[in-house]
């Protein structure tokens, strides 16, 4: 069982996009999938085809311990299952300063799914709160999703210092899992040029499978579907169906 954070301290990087994408393409592979909305805003929740109102109850109560996994998890229609979030989550961040062991409510709350599921996905908040830290002591490894552009550089070195804090005092196994290009245009120069820094950056951990910029990808969310159940045949559909076969792939050897 894998558990992976997908976070960027920058917001508009496609990470809720990815976390909804990529579950529906690793349980289209035959992996039991549980996706975790650990933003308030509750994307993931509605772009999983689960309205707020029913989505009771949330994270928030598994944080807070007023109810279990199995009572907050819901299984959506699109092949993985997922514990909601709503506007309530931000309140958490409040509640939770005062409780014992904050920084690993949710490790000690998922340890009843470990036998239950292959892969874990958090999607997490644009922001390093209470929940990021949350989801990072959670983690395995984290999936880092970016747009090929100036400013992503200087966001992703210092995502790089966060995860370094949080292996020497939360999280010793925390480790990049992959840096994923989305949102690509490849008639840019800098995008390119951005693209092949991060490539000698950071190597083999850069994802081969690129996500383009994709008109049905836009769409999906508003509908309440990930893309490979909006449009199969559309180019994000296909990019994610390749990113879970590359991470399958990886994790296999």
């Amino acid at each position: 069982m894998k558990v992976l954070a997908i976070t960027n301290q920058k917001g508009g990087v496609g990470k809720t996009t990815t976390a909804v994408n990529l579950a529906a393409s690793l349980g289209a592979e035959g992996q039991r999938v549980l996706l975790i909305d650990m933003d308030p805003q509750g994307n993931a929740t509605t772009g999983a085809g689960i309205t707020k109102k029913e989505a009771l109850p949330t994270v928030y109560q598994l944080l807070i311990g007023a109810s279990t996994l199995a009572e907050v998890c819901i299984n959506t229609a699109f092949s993985f299952d997922i514990l909601p979030a709503n506007r309530e989550l931000a309140g958490a961040e409040v509640e939770m300063i005062e409780l014992d062991q904050r920084e690993y409510r949710l490790k000690n709350a998922l340890q009843a799914g470990h036998a239950t599921y292959d892969f874990i996905l958090i999607d997490c908040p644009p922001a390093l709160n209470m929940l990021t830290v949350n989801a990072l002591v959670a983690a395995d490894s984290v999936l880092i999703p970016m747009q090929c552009e100036y400013y992503a550089l200087e966001g992703l070195s210092d995502l790089v210092e966060t995860l370094r804090k949080v292996r020497a005092h939360l999280n010793s196994r925390l480790e990049i899992e992959g840096l994923l290009r989305t949102m690509y245009n490849p008639q840019s120069t800098l995008t390119q040029q951005v693209s092949s820094e991060l490539e000698s950056h950071f190597g083999n951990k850069v994802y081969q499978t690129i996500v383009p910029r994709n008109v049905r990808l836009a769409e999906a969310p508003s509908y309440g579907k990930p893309v490979i159940a909006f449009d199969k045949n559309s180019k994000g559909a296909q990019a994610y169906s390749a990113l879970a076969r590359e991470i399958l792939e990886r994790v296999a050897s």
